[in-house]
């Protein structure tokens, strides 16, 4: 027996770039919902939402005011109920963005806790003395640069943030206020909603003694601050399992929903994150291949190592991009997205898929008097901007790209006319049809949906592996480089060509040796 999150894909959308339905340039729920029936042809079977919440804004929605509510920008709670009903009716899963690590400094609970230390939530967020001879209370850095502590002058403390000092961190050591995050789980659970994303689930507890991070001594100026030091002390806790365990137990309540990490560690670390009897997060986002060099041997490394880590009984997952990291086509390049997209829809377990990346939408130029990330603003200069990868959904070819009637929050591409799903949804060689292509095959057959993976090859050029569930077998070949190349079939039945990733080739027999041309994939099937 398998759920939904097993044999299904997820969708990331980005809310403010998905489709406007007001004309305001920012996307909003009405708009998802308007486009629902565009995902159900796609093929996708879950929707995650990046967060609605009421919010100044200063992260654009990551810097919570209100944890039960929505931010008029996107809408309201009715056109919220609206999107449920509608997908669900479609057949559709919906998953929202769940920021427990820090509020907004606007968050009511933050107003109550800096009021003075003998407040009831002082103890909510992390407040501490200076150090001695003055100053933060350690070297923690954020992550958006300068120091992780901000003085209060008010109440003659330092609160700390991990990222904007308008973000304080919560004190997950609080057990009222855990309580209280609980209830914000359960507000949404009752509504419908079918899981959460949990944002920097590694970040929920930090070190008792507040001890100095290390410094790497390999930093340069020309890194972003924050990798000055490692964050031994101030991410992956022991007992943040504790606190991961807790809001499972949540979820667990409410039947067949599904919790989810955000975690940037390495795979022997994050598996940690499954919890003890695989009663932590249903699915630690696997980020590997967004740092992973991009090469057959480092690619196939990678999925041993992983999957031989993976504990037993846990279910593995893949992520290609997020709206925190360039683009899959902005990293590899259009041809290699092809075969980006047939991994990571071909490779054993759920597989997430980011909003555009169905369309190949590479790097995106953001002019300085644009930019709207404020990491960005913080630590010019460094390429770190992530405005590139949350440009608005290219619809059409029309003024706004059918995003919207007025001029978007943030620029599209040079080539939208050409780039977009009206043009390449009847483009038989268009990426956009290559993915759907996948998505549908998955669905078809057991052995991508939840079938075994074995490795069949790997060179400095080439990656092959099976798939497998019963008598059900698939073979995928992926070429990483821009030379053709050739491949021993080494099968005892006769197979013919499924799907390329040039779009073409279809039910071509293979002979013993499989020849590929540049950037491609194919994935083959008994003849």
């Amino acid at each position: 027996m398998y759920h939904w999150w097993q044999i299904g894909t997820l969708y990331q959308v980005y809310p403010r770039s998905f489709q406007d339905s007001n004309g305001d340039g920012i996307g909003d729920l009405d708009g998802i919902r308007q486009r629902l029936d565009y995902l159900v042809w796609l093929g996708i079977d879950a929707i995650w939402i990046s967060p609605i919440y009421p919010s100044p804004m200063h992260d654009f929605g990551y810097d919570v005011a209100d944890y039960c509510g929505i931010d008029p920008v996107f809408g309201s709670l009715e056109s919220f109920d609206r999107l449920i009903d509608e997908a669900h009716t479609k057949k559709l899963k919906v998953i929202l963005d769940f920021v427990p690590n820090h509020t907004s400094i606007a968050h009511h609970w933050f107003i109550a806790s800096r009021r003075s230390r003998t407040d009831p939530k002082r103890d909510w967020y992390i407040w501490r003395d200076p150090a001695q001879g003055g100053g933060p209370p350690n070297n923690w850095i954020s992550n958006f640069g300068g120091s992780a502590w901000t003085w209060d002058k008010s109440t003659g403390q330092y609160y700390y943030h991990a990222y904007l000092a308008e973000q304080p961190d919560l004190n997950w050591r609080n057990r009222d206020m855990r309580a209280a995050m609980h209830e914000a789980l359960r507000f949404w659970l009752r509504r419908g909603v079918d899981g959460f994303r949990v944002d920097v689930m590694w970040h929920l507890i930090k070190d008792a003694a507040f001890r100095d991070n290390p410094p790497d001594p390999t930093w340069t100026v020309h890194d972003p601050e924050i990798d000055r030091v490692f964050q031994t002390y101030s991410t992956d806790q022991p007992e943040v399992h504790e606190v991961i365990a807790g809001m499972r137990q949540v979820v667990e309540e409410f039947e067949n929903r599904v919790l989810i990490g955000e975690i940037y560690l390495p795979v022997e670390k994050l598996v940690a994150y499954y919890g003890k009897n695989l009663m932590g997060a249903h699915l630690p986002f696997n980020f590997q291949l967004l740092s992973t060099p991009w090469a057959a041997p480092h690619i196939g490394a990678l999925v041993e190592r992983y999957e031989a880590v993976l504990p037993a009984g846990a279910w593995p997952n893949w992520v290609l991009s997020n709206h925190d990291r360039p683009r899959i086509a902005a990293r590899v390049g259009p041809e290699q997205a092809r075969v980006a997209v047939m991994l990571l829809l071909t490779l054993r377990g759920t597989p997430t898929l980011y909003y555009g990346d169905e369309l190949g939408i590479g790097h995106v130029e953001i002019a300085p008097d644009v930019i709207r990330d404020p990491w960005a603003k913080r630590e010019p200069g460094l390429g770190i901007g992530r405005d590139p990868s949350r440009t608005p959904m290219q619809w059409d070819g029309s003024a706004f790209a059918g995003f919207s009637m007025h001029d978007p929050w943030l620029p599209l591409t040079f080539d939208y006319q050409a780039r977009n799903v009206a043009a390449m949804s009847i483009d038989e060689t268009s990426i956009l049809f290559l993915v759907r292509s996948l998505l549908h095959y998955r669905r078809q057959h057991t052995s991508l949906s939840h079938g075994e993976w074995r490795l069949l090859s790997r060179n400095s050029s080439i990656l092959a592996y099976q798939r497998h569930h019963g008598d059900n077998r698939i073979i995928v070949v992926l070429n990483y480089t821009a030379d053709q190349q050739a491949w021993f079939v080494n099968t005892a039945t006769k197979v013919r060509v499924a799907i390329s990733t040039h779009g073409d080739r279809r039910g071509e027999p293979v002979l013993s040796t499989l020849r590929l041309r540049a950037n491609e994939g194919l994935l083959l099937e008994p003849a």
